[in-house]
Protein backbone atom coordinates (compact mmCIF):
# COMPACT_ATOMS: atom_id res chain seq x y z
CA UNK A 1 0.00 0.00 0.00
CA UNK A 2 3.04 2.63 0.49
CA UNK A 3 4.67 1.49 -2.30
CA UNK A 4 1.79 2.31 -4.38
CA UNK A 5 1.40 5.39 -2.68
CA UNK A 6 4.92 6.52 -3.21
CA UNK A 7 3.93 6.24 -7.14
CA UNK A 8 1.21 9.55 -6.73
CA UNK A 9 2.51 10.98 -3.59
CA UNK A 10 1.12 14.37 -2.55
CA UNK A 11 4.44 15.99 -2.52
CA UNK A 12 7.00 15.87 -1.01
CA UNK A 13 8.99 17.81 2.43
CA UNK A 14 12.29 18.66 3.03
CA UNK A 15 14.01 16.91 5.65
CA UNK A 16 17.03 17.50 7.44
CA UNK A 17 17.68 14.81 10.24
CA UNK A 18 18.65 12.26 7.82
CA UNK A 19 22.25 10.92 6.83
CA UNK A 20 23.57 14.77 7.78
CA UNK A 21 21.87 16.27 5.15
CA UNK A 22 18.94 18.02 3.03
CA UNK A 23 16.82 15.36 1.70
CA UNK A 24 13.48 15.33 -0.14
CA UNK A 25 11.03 12.96 1.47
CA UNK A 26 7.74 12.39 -0.63
CA UNK A 27 4.48 12.62 1.70
CA UNK A 28 1.71 10.33 1.55
CA UNK A 29 -2.18 10.10 3.27
CA UNK A 30 -3.10 6.78 4.39
CA UNK A 31 -4.87 4.88 6.09
CA UNK A 32 -4.95 5.78 10.33
CA UNK A 33 -4.58 1.82 10.97
CA UNK A 34 -1.57 1.18 8.64
CA UNK A 35 1.30 2.74 10.53
CA UNK A 36 2.93 0.45 13.86
CA UNK A 37 4.46 1.92 16.07
CA UNK A 38 8.29 1.54 16.63
CA UNK A 39 9.49 -0.84 19.17
CA UNK A 40 13.03 0.60 20.03
CA UNK A 41 11.45 3.84 21.31
CA UNK A 42 13.62 5.54 23.87
CA UNK A 43 10.75 7.65 25.29
CA UNK A 44 8.73 4.23 25.98
CA UNK A 45 12.09 2.33 27.14
CA UNK A 46 11.12 2.99 30.90
CA UNK A 47 7.84 1.90 30.21
CA UNK A 48 7.96 -1.15 28.14
CA UNK A 49 10.59 -2.67 31.07
CA UNK A 50 8.76 -1.85 33.72
CA UNK A 51 5.98 -4.01 31.98
CA UNK A 52 7.99 -6.56 30.82
CA UNK A 53 9.19 -7.20 34.90
CA UNK A 54 5.38 -7.09 36.13
CA UNK A 55 4.41 -9.79 33.51
CA UNK A 56 7.99 -11.91 33.98
CA UNK A 57 7.70 -11.32 30.14
CA UNK A 58 10.86 -11.62 27.90
CA UNK A 59 13.59 -9.31 27.72
CA UNK A 60 12.99 -8.77 23.74
CA UNK A 61 9.12 -9.32 23.90
CA UNK A 62 8.35 -5.27 22.46
CA UNK A 63 11.41 -5.69 20.31
CA UNK A 64 10.47 -9.20 18.53
CA UNK A 65 7.02 -8.44 18.99
CA UNK A 66 6.13 -5.33 17.02
CA UNK A 67 4.17 -6.90 14.10
CA UNK A 68 1.84 -8.41 16.73
CA UNK A 69 -1.17 -6.70 17.11
CA UNK A 70 -1.33 -7.44 21.46
CA UNK A 71 1.84 -5.81 21.24
CA UNK A 72 1.00 -3.27 19.30
CA UNK A 73 -1.81 -2.19 21.66
CA UNK A 74 0.07 -2.47 25.03
CA UNK A 75 2.80 0.19 23.15
CA UNK A 76 -0.56 2.11 22.28
CA UNK A 77 -1.58 1.99 26.10
CA UNK A 78 2.03 3.11 26.93
CA UNK A 79 1.86 6.18 24.01
CA UNK A 80 -1.54 6.90 25.30
CA UNK A 81 -0.28 7.51 28.79
CA UNK A 82 2.18 9.80 27.78
CA UNK A 83 0.49 11.84 24.84
CA UNK A 84 -2.03 12.75 28.64
CA UNK A 85 1.07 13.61 30.35
CA UNK A 86 1.51 17.61 31.16
CA UNK A 87 4.53 18.64 30.73
CA UNK A 88 5.35 22.00 32.12
CA UNK A 89 3.56 24.94 29.46
CA UNK A 90 3.77 22.42 26.70
CA UNK A 91 -0.12 22.11 25.37
CA UNK A 92 -1.10 18.13 25.37
CA UNK A 93 -1.01 16.70 21.99
CA UNK A 94 -4.94 15.58 21.99
CA UNK A 95 -5.29 18.99 22.96
CA UNK A 96 -3.73 20.52 19.78
CA UNK A 97 -5.14 17.44 17.22
CA UNK A 98 -8.50 18.32 18.61
CA UNK A 99 -8.40 21.74 17.99
CA UNK A 100 -5.93 22.03 14.60
CA UNK A 101 -5.65 18.64 13.32
CA UNK A 102 -2.74 17.43 12.17
CA UNK A 103 0.13 20.25 11.82
CA UNK A 104 3.24 17.84 11.16
CA UNK A 105 3.51 14.69 9.41
CA UNK A 106 5.08 11.67 10.88
CA UNK A 107 8.16 10.60 9.31
CA UNK A 108 7.35 6.23 8.79
CA UNK A 109 10.11 3.65 7.01
CA UNK A 110 9.34 2.44 3.54
CA UNK A 111 7.26 -0.53 5.49
CA UNK A 112 4.84 1.75 7.79
CA UNK A 113 7.01 1.72 11.47
CA UNK A 114 6.29 5.34 12.72
CA UNK A 115 9.87 6.93 13.47
CA UNK A 116 8.93 9.98 14.70
CA UNK A 117 5.37 10.72 15.83
CA UNK A 118 4.51 7.74 17.33
CA UNK A 119 2.50 9.53 20.70
CA UNK A 120 0.76 11.67 18.10
CA UNK A 121 -0.51 8.50 16.36
CA UNK A 122 -1.71 7.42 19.59
CA UNK A 123 -3.47 10.68 20.29
CA UNK A 124 -4.98 10.84 16.22
CA UNK A 125 -6.27 7.00 16.93
CA UNK A 126 -7.87 8.08 20.03
CA UNK A 127 -9.49 10.86 18.57
CA UNK A 128 -11.04 9.03 15.79
CA UNK A 129 -9.09 10.18 13.03
CA UNK A 130 -9.36 8.58 9.84
CA UNK A 131 -6.61 9.37 7.89
CA UNK A 132 -2.68 10.27 8.28
CA UNK A 133 0.19 12.02 6.50
CA UNK A 134 3.62 10.75 6.54
CA UNK A 135 6.51 11.45 5.54
CA UNK A 136 8.68 8.22 4.16
CA UNK A 137 12.31 7.21 4.11
CA UNK A 138 13.60 5.66 1.80
CA UNK A 139 13.83 1.97 1.54
CA UNK A 140 17.00 1.52 2.01
CA UNK A 141 17.30 3.10 5.58
CA UNK A 142 19.20 1.04 7.88
CA UNK A 143 18.58 0.70 11.52
CA UNK A 144 21.28 2.28 13.01
CA UNK A 145 20.21 5.47 10.88
CA UNK A 146 16.96 5.53 12.32
CA UNK A 147 18.67 5.82 15.66
CA UNK A 148 20.50 8.33 14.53
CA UNK A 149 17.58 10.14 13.13
CA UNK A 150 15.88 9.50 16.67
CA UNK A 151 18.90 10.87 18.41
CA UNK A 152 19.35 14.22 15.88
CA UNK A 153 15.67 15.06 17.07
CA UNK A 154 16.29 14.45 20.66
CA UNK A 155 18.99 16.71 20.13
CA UNK A 156 16.40 19.86 19.30
CA UNK A 157 15.09 21.77 22.58
CA UNK A 158 11.63 21.14 22.30
CA UNK A 159 11.53 17.45 22.04
CA UNK A 160 13.55 17.09 25.19
CA UNK A 161 11.16 17.07 27.58
CA UNK A 162 9.93 14.35 26.49
CA UNK A 163 12.56 11.66 28.27
CA UNK A 164 13.12 10.44 30.92
CA UNK A 165 16.71 10.14 32.21
CA UNK A 166 16.93 6.56 32.02
CA UNK A 167 15.53 6.70 28.20
CA UNK A 168 17.85 9.24 27.24
CA UNK A 169 20.97 7.32 28.75
CA UNK A 170 19.40 4.57 26.76
CA UNK A 171 19.52 6.21 23.98
CA UNK A 172 23.35 7.31 24.42
CA UNK A 173 23.72 4.00 25.17
CA UNK A 174 22.69 2.39 21.53
CA UNK A 175 24.66 4.73 19.99
CA UNK A 176 28.05 3.65 22.01
CA UNK A 177 26.57 0.18 20.75
CA UNK A 178 27.24 1.62 17.14
CA UNK A 179 30.39 2.26 17.78
CA UNK A 180 29.71 6.09 18.14
CA UNK A 181 32.33 7.78 20.59
CA UNK A 182 31.01 9.95 23.44
CA UNK A 183 32.85 12.94 21.86
CA UNK A 184 30.74 12.16 18.62
CA UNK A 185 27.72 11.46 20.68
CA UNK A 186 27.94 14.92 22.46
CA UNK A 187 28.48 16.83 19.09
CA UNK A 188 25.35 14.76 17.75
CA UNK A 189 22.90 15.71 21.08
CA UNK A 190 24.42 19.46 21.87
CA UNK A 191 25.88 18.32 24.43
CA UNK A 192 29.42 17.88 26.32
CA UNK A 193 31.11 14.68 26.29
CA UNK A 194 31.54 14.75 30.35
CA UNK A 195 27.73 14.89 30.33
CA UNK A 196 27.57 11.81 28.10
CA UNK A 197 30.15 9.88 29.84
CA UNK A 198 28.18 10.81 32.85
CA UNK A 199 24.98 9.56 32.32
CA UNK A 200 26.49 5.96 30.93
CA UNK A 201 27.92 6.12 34.69
CA UNK A 202 25.00 6.89 36.29
CA UNK A 203 22.82 4.20 34.08
CA UNK A 204 25.32 1.57 35.06
CA UNK A 205 24.82 2.98 38.75
CA UNK A 206 21.22 2.58 38.27
CA UNK A 207 21.73 -1.00 37.24
CA UNK A 208 23.67 -2.25 39.79
CA UNK A 209 21.08 -1.18 42.47
CA UNK A 210 18.48 -2.37 40.90
CA UNK A 211 20.35 -5.83 40.31
CA UNK A 212 22.06 -6.39 43.38
CA UNK A 213 20.31 -4.24 46.29
CA UNK A 214 16.36 -4.09 45.16
CA UNK A 215 16.20 -7.60 43.26
CA UNK A 216 14.04 -5.66 40.53
CA UNK A 217 16.75 -5.62 37.55
CA UNK A 218 15.07 -3.86 34.61
CA UNK A 219 12.23 -2.09 36.15
CA UNK A 220 13.66 1.26 36.01
CA UNK A 221 10.12 3.01 36.63
CA UNK A 222 11.62 2.83 40.33
CA UNK A 223 14.29 5.05 39.44
CA UNK A 224 12.77 7.43 36.94
CA UNK A 225 11.35 10.21 38.87
CA UNK A 226 13.28 11.62 41.45
CA UNK A 227 16.26 9.58 41.14
CA UNK A 228 17.99 11.01 38.23
CA UNK A 229 19.95 13.64 39.94
CA UNK A 230 21.32 10.74 43.03
CA UNK A 231 22.53 8.41 40.27
CA UNK A 232 24.54 11.03 37.95
CA UNK A 233 26.01 11.97 40.97
CA UNK A 234 26.89 9.04 42.82
CA UNK A 235 30.20 7.95 40.13
CA UNK A 236 31.70 11.21 41.37
CA UNK A 237 30.61 10.76 44.98
CA UNK A 238 32.43 7.41 44.97
CA UNK A 239 35.38 8.25 42.84
CA UNK A 240 38.90 7.74 44.14
CA UNK A 241 37.49 5.15 47.41
CA UNK A 242 38.99 1.36 47.48
CA UNK A 243 36.28 -1.04 46.39
CA UNK A 244 34.80 -1.84 49.94
CA UNK A 245 34.58 2.25 50.70
CA UNK A 246 32.74 2.52 47.07
CA UNK A 247 30.29 -0.26 48.29
CA UNK A 248 29.63 1.14 51.36
CA UNK A 249 28.92 4.32 49.84
CA UNK A 250 26.63 2.90 47.80
CA UNK A 251 24.28 1.43 50.20
CA UNK A 252 24.07 4.90 51.92
CA UNK A 253 22.73 6.62 48.36
CA UNK A 254 20.49 3.88 47.88
CA UNK A 255 19.21 3.59 51.79
CA UNK A 256 18.52 7.37 51.98
CA UNK A 257 16.85 7.10 48.72
CA UNK A 258 14.47 4.22 49.59
CA UNK A 259 13.82 6.13 52.76
CA UNK A 260 13.59 9.64 51.69
CA UNK A 261 10.72 10.17 53.73
CA UNK A 262 12.24 9.84 56.80
CA UNK A 263 14.93 12.49 56.56
CA UNK A 264 14.87 16.06 56.09
CA UNK A 265 15.18 17.83 52.61
CA UNK A 266 15.93 16.19 49.38
CA UNK A 267 18.53 13.57 49.14
CA UNK A 268 21.11 15.72 47.33
CA UNK A 269 21.62 17.15 50.42
CA UNK A 270 23.24 14.45 51.62
CA UNK A 271 25.52 13.78 48.91
CA UNK A 272 28.70 15.04 51.49
CA UNK A 273 27.58 12.24 53.91
CA UNK A 274 27.64 9.47 50.80
CA UNK A 275 31.20 11.22 49.42
CA UNK A 276 33.85 12.80 51.34
CA UNK A 277 32.11 11.66 54.64
CA UNK A 278 31.45 7.96 53.97
CA UNK A 279 33.74 6.69 56.07
CA UNK A 280 32.72 8.98 59.30
CA UNK A 281 28.82 7.93 58.85
CA UNK A 282 29.58 4.13 58.69
CA UNK A 283 31.81 4.26 61.26
CA UNK A 284 29.42 6.48 63.40
CA UNK A 285 26.53 3.97 62.42
CA UNK A 286 28.95 0.83 63.51
CA UNK A 287 29.05 2.52 66.66
CA UNK A 288 25.62 3.38 67.22
CA UNK A 289 24.53 -0.45 66.44
CA UNK A 290 27.43 -1.79 68.40
CA UNK A 291 28.66 -3.57 64.86
CA UNK A 292 31.90 -4.42 64.26
CA UNK A 293 33.51 -2.98 60.96
CA UNK A 294 37.42 -3.91 62.28
CA UNK A 295 38.21 -7.69 61.60
CA UNK A 296 39.59 -9.19 64.64
CA UNK A 297 42.04 -11.34 65.31
CA UNK A 298 41.01 -14.74 66.11
CA UNK A 299 42.32 -14.29 70.11
CA UNK A 300 40.71 -11.24 70.05
CA UNK A 301 37.81 -11.15 72.36
CA UNK A 302 34.68 -11.35 70.02
CA UNK A 303 32.25 -8.32 71.73
CA UNK A 304 35.41 -6.34 72.48
CA UNK A 305 35.28 -2.92 71.07
CA UNK A 306 38.63 -1.25 70.47
CA UNK A 307 39.20 2.20 69.67
CA UNK A 308 42.41 3.04 67.56
CA UNK A 309 43.95 6.65 67.95
CA UNK A 310 46.23 6.40 64.42
CA UNK A 311 46.70 4.95 61.29
CA UNK A 312 44.99 3.15 58.75
CA UNK A 313 43.12 0.10 59.64
CA UNK A 314 41.76 -1.78 57.06
CA UNK A 315 37.89 -2.21 57.69
CA UNK A 316 34.69 -4.44 56.49
CA UNK A 317 31.35 -3.30 56.18
CA UNK A 318 29.46 -6.08 55.42
CA UNK A 319 28.15 -6.55 58.42
CA UNK A 320 26.69 -3.33 58.37
CA UNK A 321 24.86 -4.03 54.89
CA UNK A 322 23.70 -6.82 56.25
CA UNK A 323 21.91 -5.34 58.88
CA UNK A 324 20.67 -2.90 56.48
CA UNK A 325 18.92 -6.19 54.54
CA UNK A 326 18.08 -8.22 57.30
CA UNK A 327 14.21 -7.79 58.40
CA UNK A 328 14.74 -8.47 61.96
CA UNK A 329 17.57 -5.59 62.18
CA UNK A 330 16.96 -3.69 59.18
CA UNK A 331 15.04 -0.90 61.31
CA UNK A 332 16.99 -0.27 63.89
CA UNK A 333 19.94 -0.07 60.94
CA UNK A 334 18.21 2.59 58.75
CA UNK A 335 17.31 4.55 61.71
CA UNK A 336 21.08 4.92 62.67
CA UNK A 337 22.97 4.88 59.21
CA UNK A 338 20.11 8.54 58.96
CA UNK A 339 21.22 9.53 62.17
CA UNK A 340 24.81 9.00 61.58
CA UNK A 341 24.11 10.42 57.77
CA UNK A 342 23.00 13.95 60.13
CA UNK A 343 25.54 13.90 62.45
CA UNK A 344 28.66 13.59 60.47
CA UNK A 345 27.58 16.25 57.93
CA UNK A 346 26.69 18.93 61.45
CA UNK A 347 30.03 17.71 62.85
CA UNK A 348 31.34 19.21 59.08
CA UNK A 349 29.14 21.82 58.79
CA UNK A 350 30.32 22.93 62.91
CA UNK A 351 34.07 21.87 62.66
CA UNK A 352 35.05 25.70 62.41
CA UNK A 353 32.56 26.64 64.50
CA UNK A 354 32.95 27.97 68.61
CA UNK A 355 30.53 26.16 69.49
CA UNK A 356 31.37 22.75 67.77
CA UNK A 357 32.81 21.26 70.35
CA UNK A 358 30.06 21.95 73.45
CA UNK A 359 27.54 20.75 70.91
CA UNK A 360 28.87 17.00 70.16
CA UNK A 361 29.72 17.20 73.81
CA UNK A 362 26.15 17.69 74.67
CA UNK A 363 24.75 15.59 72.44
CA UNK A 364 26.75 12.72 73.17
CA UNK A 365 25.23 13.64 77.26
CA UNK A 366 21.74 13.48 75.81
CA UNK A 367 21.96 9.98 74.16
CA UNK A 368 23.70 8.84 77.38
CA UNK A 369 20.78 10.31 79.47
CA UNK A 370 18.43 8.56 77.85
CA UNK A 371 19.89 5.05 78.00
CA UNK A 372 17.63 1.98 79.32
CA UNK A 373 20.11 -0.41 80.94
CA UNK A 374 16.77 -2.13 82.67
CA UNK A 375 15.56 -3.00 78.77
CA UNK A 376 18.79 -4.38 77.69
CA UNK A 377 18.86 -7.74 77.08
CA UNK A 378 21.81 -10.17 79.10
CA UNK A 379 24.02 -10.78 76.13
CA UNK A 380 24.77 -7.44 75.57
CA UNK A 381 26.04 -6.68 78.93
CA UNK A 382 29.77 -7.18 78.26
CA UNK A 383 29.58 -5.31 75.45
CA UNK A 384 28.20 -2.46 77.23
CA UNK A 385 30.62 -2.60 79.36
CA UNK A 386 33.51 -2.48 77.11
CA UNK A 387 31.80 0.48 75.40
CA UNK A 388 31.86 2.36 78.69
CA UNK A 389 35.28 1.97 79.64
CA UNK A 390 36.25 3.37 76.08
CA UNK A 391 33.81 5.87 77.07
CA UNK A 392 35.46 7.03 80.45
CA UNK A 393 39.18 6.75 78.68
CA UNK A 394 37.98 9.28 76.02
CA UNK A 395 36.36 11.60 78.57
CA UNK A 396 39.20 11.81 80.90
CA UNK A 397 41.47 12.58 78.00
CA UNK A 398 38.94 15.23 77.24
CA UNK A 399 38.86 16.78 80.48
CA UNK A 400 42.36 17.12 80.69
CA UNK A 401 42.34 18.82 77.31
CA UNK A 402 39.70 21.18 78.61
CA UNK A 403 41.00 21.65 81.60
CA UNK A 404 44.69 22.44 79.97
CA UNK A 405 43.37 24.69 77.58
CA UNK A 406 41.11 26.81 80.17
CA UNK A 407 44.38 27.29 82.01
CA UNK A 408 46.29 29.10 78.66
CA UNK A 409 43.20 30.85 78.45
CA UNK A 410 42.77 32.28 81.71
CA UNK A 411 46.70 32.61 82.17
CA UNK A 412 47.09 29.54 84.74
CA UNK A 413 44.37 30.66 87.16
Amino acid sequence: MIKKQLENPQGDEDFYDFRSQKSKLKVIRVDINLPVYRMENFRTYTDQKEYIAKEKLDADYFLKGQELQSVQQKQHDILKKLSETKKGTVPLIGDVLQKDGQRERLLISSTGVVINGNRRLSAMRELGTEYVDCMVLPADATADEIVDIEANLQAKSETKLDYDWIGDAQLINRLVNMGRSPKDIAERLNRTKADIENSLQALAEADIYLKDWADAPGEYSRVRDDAGQLFKDLPKLIAGKDQALQQGSRVIAWTLFENRDKIQGRVYAFNAAIGKLAADVLERMSEELDVSITPSDEDDDESGFEIDFGGETEVDYAPLIEHLRDDETKDDAIEALVEACQAAIDAQVGKNSTKAALKAITQAHSKLVSVDISTAAPDTYHGMQKQLESIATLVAKLHEKVKDAASKTTGGG
